[in-house]
């Protein structure tokens, strides 16, 4: 799977992991394996708030676009993140949410 991230200001945040051909995201699983190589599932297709695109299946690689929610105070690797690659199964690294500023 590859996951372009696309940052937006929320107190959420957002989970993720893979199993299979399933995307968990905040516990939810979505399970693309229907999906044929080449083809497009419309983002409206999907009820899921972070999907911020169409998911395709490209050289068997599931390709899609999350939100990554972040905090008032987020780094600059949360700002601009870079796409996740998830190639086995399991929890995904994202960006920490937030930062703790000192009182």
């Amino acid at each position: 799977m590859h996951i372009k991230l696309t940052p937006q200001r929320s107190d959420d945040t957002l989970s993720l992991a893979r199993k299979g051909s399933a995307l968990i995201i905040n516990g939810q699983s979505f399970d693309f394996s229907p999906l044929p190589d080449d083809a497009v599932l419309p983002r409206d297709a999907v009820d899921c708030a972070y999907l911020a695109s169409d998911v395709t299946r490209v050289g068997g690689i599931l390709q899609l676009t999350l939100i990554l929610p972040h905090g008032a105070n987020a780094p600059r690797e949360t700002l601009f993140p870079a796409a996740v690659d998830l190639a086995s199964d399991g929890p995904a690294k994202l960006p920490p949410h937030d930062i703790e500023v000192p009182a």
